[in-house]
């Protein structure tokens, strides 16, 4: 966490004082691990689509981690894996089951419960590192980039992990083919297969030739908060898109404490224009990389 920070020039926007304070994040995941002491005080809401119960809970770890990405403010490990806006409100919806699965029907109920609750948990950005597989594509998963698009109509700041099936054109996952949300793909997904190097992120354009992903964000051996842990060990390490799209959410968190008066739309052009081009083709890495220094240098410049 503490190179995604540097990568990103996160750690220079806390030490302005700029922590995503008074920001709800909502991720759609496996839940969260409501006694992890990187969350305390701070996990506002809960509602689980899988098995319908009150507590707030995860039995695949993998939503505990995003929400660490997001928001987790490394209390134990004395700042050393503290998330990217560590003093946001996070608000855990539980999509996925123990073993990282999900029905879509859950998945559309649950950002329509998002939509239903903006006012009351003032919920600004919507993270998704869940999602379908290529081969979904055709299956009816078009109701799901509707209803991300709906979420969007309605506000929210639409976040959303590229997904790990690439690296071929139309490789990006749904519900990251819309054309109106923030598509992330992996700046680091590089990895020996085989005996060659591979990568995992999703790659553009969509079958509608749309351009995508809009940025990347580091996504491989990613330290966060982990939902079971031993001899006071909280944290562990994760790979994928899904680890990258919470860093973008996160850093849309720190933004918004600053300028809470700014759209979705003004939130993604300010994405784009602080991006850096990592010299990538752009249907790997779309604009490039964001650096924070420049997302709050131009606000200074206006």
């Amino acid at each position: 966490m503490k190179r995604m920070r540097a990568l990103l020039h996160a750690d220079e926007v806390h030490q302005a004082g700029i922590l995503g304070r008074n920001v709800t994040v909502c991720s759609l995941d496996s839940g969260a691990a409501a006694d992890h002491p990187d969350f305390q005080g701070r996990i506002c809401g809960f509602a689980d689509f899988v098995s319908g119960r009150k507590d707030c809970y995860d039995d695949a770890s993998h939503g505990t981690h995003v929400l660490g990405i997001i928001g987790g403010d490394g209390r134990c490990e004395k700042g050393r894996y503290c998330g990217i806006a560590p003093a946001c409100r996070l608000l855990p919806v539980k999509v996925l089951d123990r073993r990282g699965e999900g029905e879509l029907e859950d998945l559309l109920r649950a950002i329509d419960w998002v939509i239903a609750n903006i006012s009351r948990y003032q919920i600004r950005i919507l993270n998704i590192s869940a999602g379908g597989t290529k081969g979904e594509l055709d299956a009816g998963t078009d109701l799901l980039v509707k209803k991300v698009e709906e979420a969007w109509d309605a506000g929210l700041i639409v976040v959303v992990a590229a997904g790990n099936q690439g690296t071929q054109p139309m490789s990006i996952t749904v519900p990251g083919n819309s054309k109106k949300v923030i598509t992330v793909g992996s700046s680091d997904d590089f990895r020996r297969q085989n005996g060659s190097v591979a990568g995992y992120s999703g790659c553009g354009p969509t079958r509608a030739c749309i351009c995508k992903p809009e940025v990347v964000a580091p996504g491989t051996g990613i330290v966060s908060c982990a939902a079971f842990w031993s001899d006071r060990k909280y944290y562990g390490r994760k790979s994928g898109t899904s680890m990258s799209a919470p860093a973008i959410a996160g850093a849309i968190a720190l933004l918004l404490e600053k300028k809470p008066w700014l759209s979705n739309v003004e939130v993604k052009m300010r994405l784009r224009e602080s991006a850096v081009d990592l010299g990538y083709p752009q249907n790997r890495q779309g604009w490039g990389m964001p650096d924070l220094r420049r997302f709050f240098e131009e606000e200074k410049n206006k």
